[in-house]
């Protein structure tokens, strides 16, 4: 699968967030005099942002009232505890030292606003690695729409028929697709139940993050 460039989702594909995200809600749950939820719970939601975490530990939508105090606060404490227990998924540093060793381009593409996403990347030390970043700050329509796609392959001069996209989320896929991207959906990201990540469509699908390797090599 020769390939000019290789795009990574953030949350829940290249980099596992979620132990933050589970403090931070619950810490805010705690805050409501509400009981903590279980992991897994939380787990799965965390490819949804801040609007599936409010949902999920609050009930609440943006049309209620309380929503806009409740995503603000749950993002303040996201801004302090970003990168406490956040780090690669097994088998990606792998992936991204080989790349690089190969002169491939790496890149991410996230629904994750610039913001958070620069913070993350800073405090992890992938911001000078990976080639180009594209947050929703940078385009007019977000995935599932390929546009972040196309913009990322052009920003490292690939073709997008070239290039390989992987996600743990039905959109990443969508968007992947729809770019003409060689797909690769992963099962050890933030996938929830209601939506089986076999009937997304992709190209390939792995269980662990040390599987992408002989992708790339073949």
């Amino acid at each position: 699968m020769p390939q000019e460039a290789v795009f990574f989702d953030l949350d829940g594909t290249l980099l596992d967030t979620a132990p933050d995200f589970i403090w931070c809600l619950n810490q805010q749950r705690a805050q409501y005099d509400l009981s903590p939820l279980p992991e897994p719970v939380i787990r799965s939601v965390v490819s949804d942002g801040a609007r599936g975490l409010v949902k999920l530990g609050f009930d609440l939508t943006p049309e209620d009232e309380d929503y806009g105090a409740r995503r603000g606060g749950l993002l303040d404490l996201y801004e302090t505890h970003i990168a406490v227990r956040t780090e690669l998924f097994p088998g990606m540093e792998e992936t991204l030292a080989w790349l690089e060793a190969n002169g491939l381009p790496w890149g991410i593409v996230t629904n994750k606003p610039r913001f958070y996403t620069t913070l993350l990347l800073e405090a992890l030390g992938l911001d000078k690695r990976c080639g180009v970043v594209v947050c929703p700050d940078d385009v007019s329509r977000t995935k599932p729409d390929p546009e972040c796609l196309f913009l990322a392959a052009e920003a490292v001069g690939a073709e997008p028929g070239r290039c390989l996209y992987a996600g743990d989320h039905r959109r990443d896929i969508e968007a992947g697709l729809a770019a003409g991207m060689t797909t690769v959906a992963v099962r050890y990201g933030y996938v929830g139940e209601h939506d089986p990540i076999e009937d997304w469509g992709a190209h390939h699908l792995i269980d662990h993050g040390s599987e992408f390797l002989p992708l790339l090599r073949g």
